[in-house]
């Protein structure tokens, strides 16, 4: 950049690491900060750490949380024979925004893809086996979106789970192609889970 100070230089690279920020949108956030007080500043820092030293994976469904297991798998009024699938736990957090879903999540941490030598041991798959073993009639709603990855990942769903008693079902298809699910507006996601369409009995 040349015109700024080698600190607030370094403070415009670190924030052009964050997804969709780039140079003129980093220079903002940087002045924007130190627009603010050392307080203000130091409580930032502060979460920061927080969330990378004390956040984790939930030991059942895969949701971040800083417990062993996750506020959703512990509340005791969720269904747990509702088991929405997601691809990552972003997604969760989307439902979790529209507030209507009532089941529990299980977050796969990526979608199988033959193009990136992805298969279907590279995901947490297995564990969703596990999970509905002790679950009388459970379902499972694949909430992987449109996309060639996804289509995949719920054919293969699909198949391993066709000899158990399992109904399988989808978001209806008023999402549109390629899109991801935590970018959708709360109205479209929450009529695409309340339309969900079942793909196998």
């Amino acid at each position: 950049m040349g015109v700024y100070p080698k600190n607030f230089e370094a403070l415009v690279e670190s924030l052009k690491k964050f997804p969709g920020v780039g140079e003129k949108s980093a220079e903002r956030m940087a002045l924007s900060i130190l627009d603010m007080s050392l307080e203000d500043i130091e409580l930032m820092r502060e979460a920061l750490l927080n969330c990378k030293k004390d956040l984790h994976p939930c030991s059942v469904c895969g949701y971040l949380t800083d417990q062993e297991v996750c506020p959703i798998c512990s509340d005791e009024s969720r269904d747990k024979n509702l088991i929405c699938v997601v691809e990552d736990y972003k997604s969760a957090f989307a439902f979790e925004k529209v507030g209507n879903f009532k089941g529990v999540y299980h977050i796969l941490n990526g979608l199988i893809s033959p193009m990136l030598n992805k298969g279907a041991e590279d995901i947490n798959l297995s564990s969703l086996g596990r999970r509905i073993e002790n679950l009388k009639h459970p379902e499972l709603i694949l909430a992987l979106g449109s996309s060639l990855e996804a289509e995949t990942t719920i054919l293969y769903i699909k198949e391993i789970f066709k000899s158990k008693d399992v109904t399988i079902s989808r978001l209806s298809h008023g999402i549109p192609m390629g899109a991801e699910i935590e970018y959708l507006d709360m109205m479209t996601l929450d009529k695409a889970l309340f339309d969900r369409k079942v793909i196998s009995e």
